[in-house]
């Protein structure tokens, strides 16, 4: 059989079907699995064991190519080569777990005899399938609601598994990266500031006051994570907090990142990208949660803690609010709390090792 995936973005998004991933495969173990995902949030899904092969959307790429005019022609013949990709192979069955007008497209593009999809697809993305949508609850963890996909196309599911492939390659450049810092088997706290949402931000003061608190009163070094743009932010953080801490914005790859993560005693971490990419290689999470769900979207998995503030308001799940009160009213206190819990259950789970 010919099986294509269809799950665009966003990163956290991507991270959340990999168990669904994993479950497609163990139930069609001789299968041809393909994917198509966007630029993006790619490196989750290159070389992943479960795979045959991955294509790579470029639409932003395109986009923004297009609006400045730049080499018009060379982009719409990279995009006629994508979808000549997309349509050289005649799939069984073909799955839509993005359910937006954007995955809605490329799957009726795709030559598919099967499409199938879930309930509450946006977009008239519904329109593209070509049996009844598979029911689930949206009041469920998104990972939850892809492995009822996988149930319903015959798969066994354990809820369990969805880790980000990584080698030895990203093994030794974290180890270059962290050396390069004087980084050797120290304890090490990750934190993660950033969100593409306004509304997911906690106060950059706020951040500095924590990590210098994790830095002092519990003897952990800190290291920044974010993207390649967030450097400069990170550094006015770390300008504010009373003790040195280590800025790896954009200082690794997707992989590289998860590969990090596995060296951390936890990380503390907005509802964003990183916080996925941890829980999914078992580094604990404090997650900070405000117009978001963490019912929905939250780090899946036991071993995390999420902290959030309790309004009438939330979670509203919008990206602009003029007060933000949701993430205003988690104190310093609360985190410094959950991450001092977390550490000493750490601890707890090593010691019994």
């Amino acid at each position: 059989m010919n099986l294509l995936v269809i799950k665009l973005s966003a990163i956290g998004d991507v991270v959340h079907a990999l168990p669904f991933l994993e479950a497609l495969r163990k139930g069609f173990p001789g299968a041809r699995i393909d994917w198509v995902v966007e630029e993006e949030a790619s490196q989750v899904l290159l070389d992943h064991p479960c795979l045959n092969n991955v294509l790579v959307s470029r639409r932003k790429s395109w986009q923004q190519g297009l609006a400045r005019m730049d080499n018009p022609i060379s982009i719409f013949q990279e995009m006629a080569g994508f979808m000549r990709d997309l349509r050289s192979v005649h799939y069984d069955l073909v799955i839509d777990l993005q359910g937006l007008f954007k995955s809605g497209v490329l799957m009726g593009f795709s030559k598919g005899m099967r499409k199938v999809g879930m309930t509450g697809a946006r977009e008239w993305a519904g329109l593209f399938l070509n049996e009844r949508p598979v029911a689930v609850d949206y009041g469920q963890h998104a990972v939850d609601r892809y492995l009822k996909m996988a149930r319903y196309l015959g798969c066994r599911t354990t809820g369990e598994g969805g880790r980000i492939p990584y080698g030895r390659p990203e093994e030794e450049a974290v180890d270059r990266l962290l050396a390069g810092y004087g980084i050797q088997g120290q304890a090490l706290v990750a934190v993660n500031p950033m969100a593409k949402w306004p509304t997911k931000l906690w106060a950059p003061q706020r951040f500095a006051k924590l990590a210098s608190l994790i830095r002092t009163e519990l003897g952990s070094q800190v290291a920044f994570t974010g993207g390649p743009g967030d450097g400069p932010v990170i550094q006015d953080i770390i300008g504010m907090m009373s003790a040195p801490a280590l800025n790896l914005a954009g200082q690794t790859t997707l992989k590289e990142l998860a590969c990090l993560y596995t060296r951390c005693r936890l990380l503390v971490s907005t509802d964003t990208g990183p916080m996925h990419v941890a829980a999914a290689v078992g580094c604990p999470v404090v997650a900070l949660f405000g117009p978001t769900s963490a019912h929905r979207t939250g780090p899946y998995g036991k071993a995390h803690t999420v902290v959030r503030s309790d309004i009438a308001c939330r979670p509203c799940f919008k990206k602009r609010c003029e007060h933000m009160t949701c993430m205003r009213e988690i104190s310093v206190a609360q985190v410094l709390e959950a991450v001092k819990t977390m550490l000493n259950q750490t601890d707890d789970r090593q010691r019994e090792r």
